[in-house]
Parts: structure tokens; C-alpha cells; sequence
């Protein structure tokens, strides 16, 4: 039977112009645990997620909830105990140059200049001349605001700029997915800020799929396309947040505000009879066993 469009609703027609992105990463009833001297940690639940091609994915939850579990299940570097991880539709069975990761440290070579850190990467692309990798190198220098300074060593920088190098090394094998663990956690709130621009615009201009682990939930509503909240261990998703906000975003955008505070409930409740105390940049930390005041809301926001 054939369709006429002048019949059809907008949305309708919509939808068949703009198919659905296929899925980039997904999770099928994936469990991980590990064993100890004292047995059996669980340490991810049965977990199912699909994370659509070019998308910006977050992940948020209390520490030690199976958030950085989940990336390295992702990026090969361990197995599932149970359930299957799949990229593009094929098993993962080991890391790969599809997916890199970037730490929480830089992880840098401090014996090499800020190009040669980025080359280092390329090394095994062997069809590449050395001119070549040179030339990638410099590009995503340039992506990441770096250019002038390709020959200076890692103690010569900043720590926003050590983050920075090691960003445009993780781009530039050029993968299409980029898993990011609390990346800018150690630095300083203006020089995150001024990261999550630069973020966005690298985001923008590559379309790289982005899984990013943080416990910072104004972090997480201004970088996602959509936030994942994670319940205490063994973690599972408890909710999915998505965040119809236009990019670039602002850090102090009161729209970026209301999703901070949405995730931040949902923390809150899985907190709940713990201490958990937010500094001004919504960093999100666990003490003693304590009623959960709730001025922490408001004012964390």
C-alpha cells in the first residue's frame, strides 16, 4: 500500500525523513562482579542500555556504584561476569582503536613534548608517514587551543592545559567513541568551566559518541544529551534524565541549573540517611550516617 504524504500528519512524515540513529554502544542484561579474599563483589547489577551514534551520554552516582566498571566493560579492558557488551553490533572482546579512554589523571609522558604526547597515539596507524602524524597532531592541537605550545613539556603546563593535551591524544586516532572518566574532576572550578565550552565545541564539530562518567551533576547537565542516575552498589540505572537543552550551553544557564537540580534529587533519594555534602561547584561527596538536610538542594544549585 502506498503512502501519500499530503495525508499524512508533520510528525509522521518527520519520522520517516529523520530515522532513529542506530545504536552506537549497547549493554544487554550486563553484570559484573569480583572476587575478593571476603567472596563475591557485586559491582554492576543486570544492566541494558543502547547509547545512539553521535550522542553525549552521562553517567552519574554515588561512588562505587559501577559507573567507571561500565566504561572499562566498554572500553576492553574487562570482561562482563554475565550479559554481553556490544559496539556496533559486534561482542567487545578487548580494547580497540574505535573506543579511547581519558582518565581522570592525563596520564602524559612527562620525557615528551606536548606534540610528541598527542604522535604517540598515531604510532601504530602504520600507514601514516611520520609527516602525517605530525600533521594530525597539529590539528587537534589546534582543536583544543593548544598550537602554540607543541613544544613545551607537561611540567610547563597548567593542569586545564595538561587535560587539554591529553584530550586531543585521545581524538586523535580519531575513534568514534571517546569514553571520558571524570576527566576534569582535579581542577579548578573556572578552568572547568572554561573546558566545557571547549568540550561542546569539539563534540559539535567531530559528532564522536561520548560516554562521561562525573559525580558533578550541574557538570552533567551541562555536557549531556542525556544522564543516566545510578543507584548505590551493585549499581543499576535508576533513572534516565533527558536534557532538551540547545548547545552551546552555559555553566551558570538557569535551564542547566533545573536538569542540575532534577539529577540531584534523584541522588538525594538514593542518599537518603547519609551524610552527603555538595561544594558550590555540585561535586558530590559521601560522609557519616546522617539525615540529609534539605538546604543542601537549594543552595547546591
Amino acid at each position: 500500500m502506498e503512502i501519500d504524504p499530503k495525508k499524512q500528519s508533520s510528525s509522521e512524515v518527520l519520522s520517516l525523513e529523520l530515522p532513529v540513529k542506530p545504536a552506537k554502544v549497547s549493554l544487554l542484561g550486563t553484570t559484573k562482579a569480583f572476587a575478593t579474599r571476603k567472596g563475591i563483589i557485586d559491582a554492576l547489577q543486570p544492566t541494558t542500555l543502547e547509547v545512539r551514534e553521535g550522542e553525549f551520554l552521562v553517567l552519574v552516582g554515588p561512588s562505587g556504584c559501577g559507573k567507571s566498571t561500565l566504561l572499562n566493560l566498554i572500553a576492553g579492558f574487562d570482561a562482563p561476569t554475565s550479559g554481553q557488551v556490544l559496539v556496533d553490533g559486534k561482542t567487545v572482546t578487548g580494547p580497540g582503536y574505535d573506543r579511547m579512554v581519558m582518565f581522570q589523571e592525563h596520564a602524559l609522558f612527562p620525557w615528551l613534548n606536548v606534540i610528541d604526547n598527542v604522535i604517540f597515539g598515531l604510532k601504530r596507524k602504520r600507514k601514516l608517514t611520520r609527516a602525517d602524524r605530525r600533521e594530525v597532531a597539529r590539528y587537534y592541537l589546534d582543536l583544543v587551543h593548544l598550537t602554540k605550545f607543541e613544544n613545551a613539556y607537561i611540567h610547563e603546563l597548567s593542569g586545564g592545559m595538561k587535560q587539554r593535551v591529553a584530550l586531543a591524544r585521545a581524538l586523535a586516532p580519531n575513534p568514534r567513541i571517546l569514553l571520558m572518566d571524570e576527566p576534569f574532576g582535579a581542577l579548578d572550578a573556572l578552568t572547568r568551566e572554561r573546558l566545557y565550552g571547549q568540550v561542546q565545541e569539539i563534540f559539535a564539530r567531530t559528532q564522536k559518541t561520548v560516554i562521561f562518567v562525573t559525580h558533578n551533576v550541574r557538570e552533567a547537565a551541562c555536557l549531556g544529551d542525556r544522564v543516566m542516575v545510578f543507584t548505590q552498589r551493585p549499581g543499576r540505572i535508576k533513572r534516565e534524565i533527558t536534557l532538551n537543552l540547545s548547545r552551546p550551553r552555559a555553566f551558570n544557564d538557569p535551564a542547566v541549573s533545573e536538569y542540575a537540580a532534577q539529577i540531584l534529587i534523584e541522588l538525594k533519594s538514593e542518599l537518603e540517611g547519609e551524610e552527603v555534602l555538595y561544594d558550590e561547584e555540585n561535586q558530590l561527596h559521601r560522609n557519616a550516617v546522617l539525615p540529609l538536610p534539605d538546604h543542601f538542594l537549594a543552595d547546591g544549585i
